[in-house]
């Protein structure tokens, strides 16, 4: 049996395994690429527009959550498509409402771009 790993092994280990279902998300979900590329567009305007600090970290804040709903969204996809592949109305209620919760994020990061860069214009 190979010896244990030390307590800081594993966690550091933990964030390569976080990175990889970040990367799954990126590499495999079209929604999360254009959630991505929404994110380069918004920083570069926001580079680019001379922003404030505060501005910025709402920015961040904006796009991390949208990144993560997204993740989660994927996450409840694969458990239910591993759990019942067949149509089940309730499948549909928990992918629907996942997917819901990506535009609701989508919606407030919108309306964070607009309350930032609509005074600029």
């Amino acid at each position: 049996m190979p010896p244990a790993a030390s307590p800081l092994r594993a966690f550091l280990r933990g964030f390569g395994y976080a990175a990889q279902g970040a990367w799954h998300a990126a590499r495999t979900e079209r929604n999360m690429q254009v959630h991505l590329a929404a994110a380069v567009a918004v920083i570069a305007a926001g580079l680019g527009s001379g922003v404030t600090a505060t501005d910025g970290a709402v920015f961040a804040l904006a796009i991390g959550v949208v990144l993560a709903a997204e993740i989660f969204n994927t996450v409840v996809e694969a458990i239910i498509d591993l759990h019942s592949p067949e149509i089940h109305p309730l499948a549909k209620i928990a992918k629907d409402g996942a997917a819901g919760a990506v535009l609701v994020t989508s919606l407030a990061a919108v309306g964070v771009a607009i309350a930032v860069f609509a005074p600029r214009l």
